[in-house]
């Protein structure tokens, strides 16, 4: 009795085992990226603020472009927030609502509560070194800061309880509550 007791708790063992790297991989497989610029590279200038320090027009206030694949098979829509890492978790960016079949944001998106592309995608008022909705750059003229971009995948299709008044620390905690999963990719500037 007690040998079967051992061989089935070592059988059990050995199929959870087995099944860990899978259910690893599928959770890793959520990744995002940028083609202008590599995880943990520097963030060209060209999505750099435009109201902070001396003028300079290379920076453009441009959001990147960002691409993500492998998300959770439930995802329902997506949202992306985007924080400075250095400066108190600051909130530069966040845009939600965004389709569940969409699978990148161009570059630019527009800086207006409900952008053309991607369709039915809404972005948070930004209250800070300028205002507007959307995207606001890195901002740090005298220090290197580290940005992350998180892209969510959402078990809902909108964020009904939030509008075009929403404080971007509310709509990161509404976020976060409907998220199933994240990938994350960092620059600096």
């Amino acid at each position: 009795m007690r040998t079967r007791r051992i061989v089935l708790s070592a059988v059990l063992l050995a199929l959870a085992t087995a099944l860990l790297p899978a259910t690893a991989t599928a959770r890793s497989a959520f990744t995002l990226s940028s083609p202008a610029f590599p995880d943990g590279g520097l963030i060209p200038k060209a999505h750099e603020c435009t109201s902070g320090g001396v003028p300079d027009p290379a920076k453009k206030n441009e959001s990147p472009p960002l691409t993500w694949s492998g998300a959770p098979a439930d995802a329902k829509s997506y949202a992306v927030v985007m924080r400075d890492l250095d400066n108190a978790n600051l909130i530069h960016w966040v845009i939600y609502d965004i389709p569940v079949s969409a699978t990148s944001l161009s570059q630019n998106v527009e800086h207006r509560y409900r952008p053309a592309v991607p369709a039915g995608a809404r972005q948070v008022y930004y209250r800070g070194s300028a205002s507007f909705y959307g995207y606001q750059g890195p901002c740090s003229p005298s220090t290197v800061n580290t940005y992350e971009f998180v892209v969510h995948a959402l078990d809902r299709a909108t964020l009904a309880n939030l509008n075009s008044g929403s404080s971007t620390q509310a709509a990161a905690a509404t976020i976060n509550a409907a998220s199933l999963g994240t990938a994350r990719l960092s620059g600096e500037s």
